[in-house]
């Protein structure tokens, strides 16, 4: 490494005890964009606060309110000359916290245990917010000025997938047409310390399915048997969406597909999720098909009487939250047609089923280029190893296929800073801080060598 990298090591490693207070002070706000779980304004005051920040490095920075809603911020500052524009993305909503419970602490307390840090956004993706800060404040100090043109995204509603920000970038799409490449930091490695870059994203769609039996509750011992429950036809609904092997089955949806990237360990794989003891992968494909290649139906939600309290009546309402993940190339709105006929076509005589897709994020494969292959560099540079392989990614970020879109060339780089023990949407989601660092080093040490490039 050149004295001149060492020397950004140092800023990015100087500036993390300031990042990380930051981090501390995002997570301890709400940013939950639904209004049946949180205030919105926990999700104005996040915006505010990031958009302070990225005014105080000398960006003209502003929150903009999208269709949904929500607000996202955008900051810009202009290219020297010769030099490329990037476009630096991350959201601040988050998932909501879910059974407080189920936490080992509370989750909008940053909270430091065996080394990682706990709560809410930790990683996905108020970690990503303060990864693009560290980055920028480090060129600051070790440069004194930003060595190429930027272009900060923040979004406040990725994760409900409700395309406030894809209908922003895509109604102003001559605001991002100076853009060369993006990076979006909302994924992450294989684990703490072994850098990748994920080069396919699944699409997703929601769908809600209702069932209505009785016009009202009635006593089991007296009518169960006879009446429908409507209970029990929801989960014969949901059992017709998987095989006894567990691959996900929809009409007329593929679900042979094989990843051709990197593998996954099955026993890895066992670990990173939390299977319990004795138990395998489920479904007829490797581990890395299964999660980065194939559709996937998850039930996210049920709406059912709570064991606790319970009464022993025959329901007559019951319903459930779908979200379906399918292969880049697969359009998920028809896909959630398909799972939506498949559903009605299965509804018992005399019961009402309805289901509807809810929303719908398109699926991702990056095109490999001069700047992905530049992030590579920077990456093995910034974790000091010789290479850095590529991977998966199962989840969902829309915008991507939206700036590709909107922008004609541009190059979308996927990186971030969780790992599979990040446990993003779940209780006890954390984020290593050696990750971040590295993370902010690597998006630095891109940036100046582009900026170096272009001189």
């Amino acid at each position: 490494m050149s004295t001149g990298d060492e020397t950004l090591r140092a800023a990015v490693h100087a500036g993390m005890p300031a990042g990380l207070d930051e981090l501390a002070a995002l997570v301890a706000v709400p940013s939950v964009h639904d209004p049946a779980v949180q205030s919105l304004d926990d999700c104005h005051r996040v915006a505010d606060r990031v958009r302070d920040a990225l005014q105080d490095l000398g960006l003209a920075a502003r929150c903009v309110t999208t269709t949904d809603g929500s607000r996202a911020v955008i900051a810009t500052h202009p290219a020297p000359a010769g030099a490329p524009t990037v476009l630096l993305y991350a959201h601040h909503d988050v998932q909501p916290a879910g059974d407080l419970a189920a936490w080992t602490s509370d989750p909008w307390t940053l909270t430091e245990r065996d080394s990682r840090l706990y709560g809410r956004g930790a990683a996905d993706c108020k970690g990503g917010v303060v990864t693009h800060l560290v980055a920028l404040r480090a060129l600051l100090d070790v440069h004194g000025a930003f060595p190429v043109g930027l272009v900060v995204v923040v979004e406040g509603s990725e994760e409900q997938g409700t395309d406030g920000l894809e209908e922003y970038v895509s109604t102003h799409a001559a605001d991002f047409a100076d853009v060369d490449t993006a990076v979006v930091m909302d994924a992450g490695n294989a684990a703490v310390g072994v850098p990748a870059l994920v080069t396919t994203l699944r699409g997703t769609a929601f769908v809600e399915l209702r069932v209505r039996a009785l016009r009202g509750n009635v006593h089991s011992g007296m009518f169960g048997g006879a009446a429908p429950d409507a209970v029990a036809v929801l989960v014969a609904l949901l059992a017709t969406l998987r095989d006894p092997a567990g691959d996900t089955t929809v009409d007329g949806l593929d679900a042979s597909q094989t990843w051709d990237g990197l593998p996954y360990d099955a026993d890895r794989f066992a670990s990173d999720a939390g299977l319990l003891d004795g138990a395998v992968p489920i479904g007829s494909g490797d581990p890395a098909s299964q999660v980065w290649a194939r559709p996937a139906l998850t039930v996210v939600g049920i709406d059912a009487p709570g064991v606790a309290g319970s009464s022993p009546s025959v329901q007559a309402t019951a319903g459930a939250a779908l979200n379906l993940r399918v292969p880049p190339g697969v359009d998920p709105a028809a896909a959630g047609s398909l799972l939506v006929e498949h559903l009605l076509r299965r509804a018992p005589d005399g019961v009402e089923v309805t289901a509807q897709v809810t929303g719908t994020g398109d699926g991702f494969r990056a095109t490999a280029g001069q700047f992905s292959s530049a992030f590579r560099a920077a990456l093995a540079s910034s974790y000091r190893v010789p290479s850095v392989g590529s991977l998966g990614g199962g989840g969902s970020i829309p915008l991507c296929a939206t700036l590709e879109r909107a922008i004609p060339g541009v190059e979308v780089i996927l990186a971030g800073v969780s790992e599979p023990t990040a446990n993003v949407h779940a209780p006890d989601e954390s984020v290593d801080p050696s990750e971040i660092e590295h993370m902010a080093l690597a998006e630095a040490t891109f940036l100046a060598g582009l900026g170096a490039a272009g001189a």
